[in-house]
């Protein structure tokens, strides 16, 4: 057997033999790094990031984030509980902090580290519109999307070699090899992995709607939000086939489609009035 067909076997079955499941939906996923790996890098570049930039405190905006973020994981914890999985959050440090800063963002770390900057509290408008934010990063960390992200750029990479070791056994000319190389990044880049983060983003956007629903904050603004990001951006944004996220269309209309069955879902945890 050639050596580029053993390799492109052994990358295969290392590949089937890297897949996870979704607890929140049920999926098979890529395996993500694992926490006890992922969360020490994690806390340590929040802490960095924190040192670095200027963290509000004491004002209502501030205690709205930690309060928000409070219900957002409990929502979670009552969530998991629910599906038989309590130990799941074991190893998370929540922390929720308000940064000054202009930009239109949030995030969160594996492992429950938060971040608002002040530029998107006029998107938010109150604290549902934060509520809405929240579930969505909050969403991203749950399922483990960082992890997977650091896999995927893995498999890439492994693959890449791959490729091109296999252009080499072919007896490919140079400047051959560097065209299949320069095909397989733009084809794994537009065929793999921007698909690969819209899929997170709109997992994100179901998991983290049921999150926000869950903790008593209206679904129905998921959409309302994207409405006044879509206004914010202006419509400057590439096509969603070369982009990380969703278009801003696609996004409302499947929050939409998305509020009746987050309203379902947290009516099932007693929840059937929301702000």
């Amino acid at each position: 057997m050639k050596n580029s067909s053993i390799l492109i076997i052994m990358t295969t079955v290392l590949f089937l033999s890297s897949c996870a499941t979704n607890v929140f939906t049920g999926k098979k996923t890529l395996k993500p790094i694992a926490n006890d790996r992922l969360f020490p890098m994690a806390f340590s570049q929040y802490d960095q990031f924190l040192d670095e930039n200027n963290v509000i405190t004491d004002t209502p905006e501030a205690r709205m984030i930690t309060t928000v973020g409070g219900k957002i994981k409990t929502a979670a914890q009552r969530w998991l509980n629910a599906i038989g999985h309590p130990e799941y959050l074991d190893g998370y440090e929540w922390e929720y902090k308000l940064v000054k800063d202009d930009q239109v963002n949030a995030w969160c770390m594996p492992g429950g580290k938060i971040v608002f900057y002040t530029g998107i509290l006029p998107i938010c408008q109150d604290e549902t519109g934060v509520a809405i934010v929240m579930g969505h990063e909050v969403a991203h960390a749950l399922a483990n999307h960082g992890g997977q992200r650091m896999s995927a750029a893995q498999w890439q990479a492994i693959i890449g070699t791959g490729v091109a070791v296999g252009s080499q056994v072919a007896g490919a000319s140079n400047e051959t090899q560097q065209l299949i190389g320069q095909a397989y990044g733009l084809g794994s880049q537009v065929g793999g992995m921007l698909p690969f983060s819209r899929a997170h983003e709109t997992e994100a956007d179901k998991i983290g709607l049921y999150l926000a629903a869950i903790a008593g904050y209206n679904p129905d603004e998921g959409a309302e939000l994207w409405k006044r990001m879509k206004a914010k951006s202006g419509g400057q944004a590439p096509p969603e086939f070369l982009s990380t996220h969703p278009s801003n269309d696609s996004r409302i209309e499947n929050l939409k489609d998305l509020a009746p069955k987050a309203k379902a879902e947290a009516a099932k945890y007693g929840v059937t009035s929301f702000k």
